[in-house]
């Protein structure tokens, strides 16, 4: 009778590999890794291009003082304060941003008012500043002068007409409002070409203002 031949034992690694539970287990610490990095990505906080509400306090000090509390956005009456998402970052998870989509600001200080942690501070609303309009590619009147709305709508006369009828910015009128991105039509009208586009947007200023 001849003699079965020896099965040569696996290795641990082997074994592990080849147990279905193994094969879980590895999954599962992938994803989990590429989790957390993707958490730590994010954490970092900020694109550069969010702005705060009038009367925030420097980046540092306004992550620091910010309780999420919401009262800002609860009581501003254009609607124009809102949260900053998972894709801002987490640090900017929750904390208030303008939304000039949503509406304006008539820098009417609520948002200082109800904040109790100073995180956004009293501001004198002739002088202060939270951003500065910039006309885009996507403006309607740049090609045909036919448009007109965001001159129309500034309550600062910061956007004055050329020859041709296209829209420039004055940046020492500019308050960063934002009456202009809101009500500009480009986005509407030409939605098969650029999608969302405004023809004005506001930016955050270079100093301040942005996170």
């Amino acid at each position: 009778m001849c003699a079965q031949p020896k099965s040569r034992p696996r290795s641990p690694a082997a074994a592990f590999s080849a147990s279905p539970i193994g094969r879980r287990s590895l999954l599962a610490g992938s994803v989990g890794a590429a989790g957390l990095f993707a958490l730590g990505a994010a954490a970092s906080g900020g694109s550069g291009t969010l702005i705060r509400p009038p009367g925030a306090a420097d980046p540092q000090a306004f992550l620091s003082r910010c309780l999420r509390c919401d009262r800002c956005r609860s009581v501003c009456p254009t609607g124009v304060i809102g949260v900053g998402g998972f894709s801002d970052g987490l640090a900017v998870m929750r904390t208030p941003v303008m939304n000039y989509r949503h509406g304006y600001c008539d820098f009417c200080r609520k948002c200082a008012e109800v904040c109790p942690t100073g995180a956004i501070l009293d501001f004198d609303p002739e002088t202060e500043k939270v951003g500065l309009a910039e006309i885009t590619e996507a403006c309607i009147a740049l090609r045909t002068g036919a448009c007109t709305k965001c001159h129309e709508a500034c309550p600062y006369d910061a956007v004055m007409l050329d020859a041709q009828n296209r829209p420039i910015i004055d940046a020492d009128r500019c308050n960063g409002c934002g009456k202009c991105e809101l009500i500009c039509p480009a986005s509407v009208f030409q939605a098969y070409k650029r999608g969302m586009e405004k023809g004005v947007v506001v930016r955050p200023l270079k100093k301040g203002g942005a996170l």
